[in-house]
């Protein structure tokens, strides 16, 4: 059996249909619809086999269509833009059952340099400063059940928040957090593979921000909560050797929707890239009684 990370990769590797359309499948998690971070990093590596490997991605921006269907394979068609003198441009778009579930438009751009500044990593504890045992077992003796579910699902990024407070709490908390995160084991270096694998990990927990003003979680079934679009500018090379700090936090939220951005920090405070997505959060609206 796969370990969760040989699961990814896996996932991670579409298979060549034509000169760019490619076909992907979705891992045997136990999901209702495809994990929209996987749609991402999918469409990405379809553009991405598309453009020389020396001109990495800079931005991507997604729109989510339809739910996936983790049962059948995604077909992702790619569409060549422009091939410029320094960008290229790729659109993508994502079909099952004979229709678009998502739609990317991803950037890529000649190595080159320039003007450098960046906004300084958040002081806060370090990954190794968080007793993880200890976090693990106050998630399973006081957690709700379906965070203890979601805690104890094997999956290939390991999380360690900086703070257990959503977790535990139905009390209405700014919306802000802080979450170290890495792949649960390292693989080898891949500069085009490892942009991916961090587009994947960007929409984990990134929507949750939102609902912590109000006291809920994605987890609460009382919300109808998906994500709607997603974009992500990538700063400078990402090294998935260590932890990543992603820092989150949520402007606003109105109309059903909530707004969140995130920013993914090396271990040494290195701005690796930026991350914005707007989601569906609603009441769920409860079913009359037959």
């Amino acid at each position: 059996m796969q370990d969760a990370v040989a699961t990814l990769l896996t996932t991670l590797d579409l298979e060549r249909l034509e000169d760019d359309l490619f076909r992907g499948v979705s891992p045997d998690a136990g999901w209702q619809r495809v994990f929209g971070g996987q749609v991402v990093a999918q469409a990405l590596v379809a553009a991405q086999r598309t453009v020389p490997d020396s001109r990495p991605v800079h931005s991507l921006h997604g729109t989510f269509l339809r739910p996936g269907d983790p049962a059948i394979p995604i077909v992702y068609s790619v569409i060549r833009l422009r091939d410029g003198g320094s960008f290229t441009t790729r659109n993508v778009t994502a079909l099952q059952h004979g229709k678009a579930i998502f739609v990317l438009t991803a950037s890529f751009q000649a190595l080159e340099e320039g003007f450098s500044h960046q906004i300084p990593m958040p002081e806060v504890a370090g990954p190794d400063d968080i007793d993880h045992a200890a976090w693990n077992r106050i998630i399973l003796e006081e957690a709700p059940e379906p965070v203890r579910r979601y805690w104890q699902r094997p999956r290939p990024v390991e999380f360690r928040p900086v703070s257990l407070d959503h977790y535990l709490s139905d009390r209405k908390l700014p919306p802000h957090q802080a979450i170290w995160v890495r792949l649960s084991r390292s693989v080898p270096a891949d500069p085009a593979r490892d942009c991916a694998i961090l587009a994947y990990l960007s929409d984990m927990t990134l929507l949750d921000t939102a609902l912590f003003a109000h006291g809920l979680s994605v987890f609460d079934k009382r919300v109808q909560a998906a994500s709607l679009d997603h974009s992500m500018w990538f700063h400078r090379p990402v090294h998935l050797d260590d932890w990543l700090l992603y820092v989150q936090d949520s402007p606003s939220s109105s109309g059903g929707r909530g707004l969140t951005r995130g920013a993914l920090f090396a271990r040494d405070g290195t701005l690796i890239a930026s991350v914005a997505q707007e989601g569906l959060i609603r009441p769920r609206k409860e079913r009359p009684a037959q």
